[in-house]
């Protein structure tokens, strides 16, 4: 009987605090609208997948009941069905409160044939999807990605698009963290959907201009490169490697506001390239077998925030709708690196889907 009254009492106070966060979105600010939607997910998700689960146990369990005795389904049937709504309540918020902050080195070695013997152990690290407006300038979160970043000692920092969720003022105070990102030979960027404002309401396309320049004016305060449908030319002991960045280009209802062909016009003749794109979908729509691109990096997907890695066997939901989404492709001698993302967007938090920072060493063969 207990158990039933708390199951009724937890529903009314969810139903009643989505209520409550729903009239105060309404009117809000922006600044404090995108924190409480976060919430929101949070909040529903740690507390639907629960109490599906317990529902779902809990009617198995009643109609096959004759498998007990009486006096052992009285106890079982409530014991198991109280555990599968707590256990999955407890991953969750550990997904929210630690695992979302639970930073991951991922470290792979790629080797190529065409690799020029100068660029042989060039190390990069790539970061993606940050969604700076989700940390709510905590800025000592990232302290500890600083830290490994600059102990792995990259010659090249990239970062594959997303720093922000919507605007620009997510930036305020981060130039401070940033800054602090050591590479020896760069720092180059390109931008992700999210980095556009094309998610958000603006009361004229000045304004939404604006703030657009504002988060790419970001990157030049944090000795960032922004690479914007163009390329240059990364040299060694006279030999070199071409780096190309697109906008963001990904299939419909996402906006395709990046050129290859513009990106790639100064590359001809150099024969090892490396891209920078968003969204992995452009890998397979326009980049393989279609250009004589050897590594391209994207991020985009997130892994969805959740899944199951192990070894490697990973599955998430996310495969469902994108054919790549975590690690390295290979078709041919083309590759595709997928980073898992560093922050999150949503749900709050991560389940099995640990925040990324992909370290990738080039090899020569």
């Amino acid at each position: 009987m207990s158990i039933h009254v708390l199951f009724w009492i937890f529903t009314a106070g969810l139903v009643a605090s989505i209520i409550i966060l729903k009239i105060r979105l309404d009117d809000m600010d922006p600044k404090r609208k995108h924190i409480l939607v976060s919430s929101l997910y949070g909040l529903t998700v740690s507390s639907f997948v629960p109490k599906f689960l317990f529902v779902i146990i809990i009617s198995v369990l009643y109609f096959t009941n004759s498998v007990f005795s009486e006096t052992e389904s009285l106890i079982i049937v409530p014991v198991v069905g109280l555990l599968s709504g707590f256990i999955p309540f407890f991953f969750i918020l550990y997904g929210i409160f630690k695992s979302a902050y639970r930073f991951k080195v991922y470290h792979q070695k790629v080797k190529f044939q065409n690799l020029p013997k100068a660029f042989n152990g060039l190390k990069i690290v790539q970061l993606s999807d940050i969604h700076l407006g989700s940390f709510n300038y905590r800025y000592h979160i990232l302290g500890p990605v600083i830290e490994k970043i600059n102990h792995l000692k990259p010659d090249y920092i990239l970062i594959t698009g997303d720093l922000v969720n919507n605007y620009a003022w997510e930036l305020r105070g981060w130039h401070s963290v940033f800054k602090n990102l050591k590479a020896q030979e760069g720092k180059f960027a390109v931008l992700g959907n999210h980095d556009y404002g094309d998610y958000s309401e603006w009361n004229s396309e000045v304004e939404k201009n604006e703030n657009f320049e504002a988060i790419k004016a970001f990157y030049e305060t944090i000795d960032f490169k922004l690479l914007l449908n163009t390329s240059l030319v990364l040299s060694r002991k006279d030999e070199h490697i071409a780096l190309i960045g697109v906008e963001n280009w990904g299939k419909p209802p996402f906006k395709q506001y990046g050129k290859l062909d513009k990106a790639m016009a100064d590359t001809s003749d150099i024969p090892f390239k490396i891209l920078l794109s968003h969204d992995p979908t452009h890998w397979s729509e326009e980049v393989l077998n279609q250009t004589n691109i050897n590594l391209t990096l994207s991020g985009h997907t997130h892994g969805m925030q959740a899944g199951f890695q192990r070894k490697s066997f990973q599955w998430s939901p996310i495969q469902y709708n994108y054919k790549h989404w975590a690690g390295l492709y290979k078709v041919g001698r083309q590759y595709l690196y997928v980073n898992r993302g560093l922050g999150w967007l949503g749900f709050p938090g991560r389940l099995g889907m640990r925040p990324e920072i992909t370290l990738i060493e080039l090899r020569s063969v």
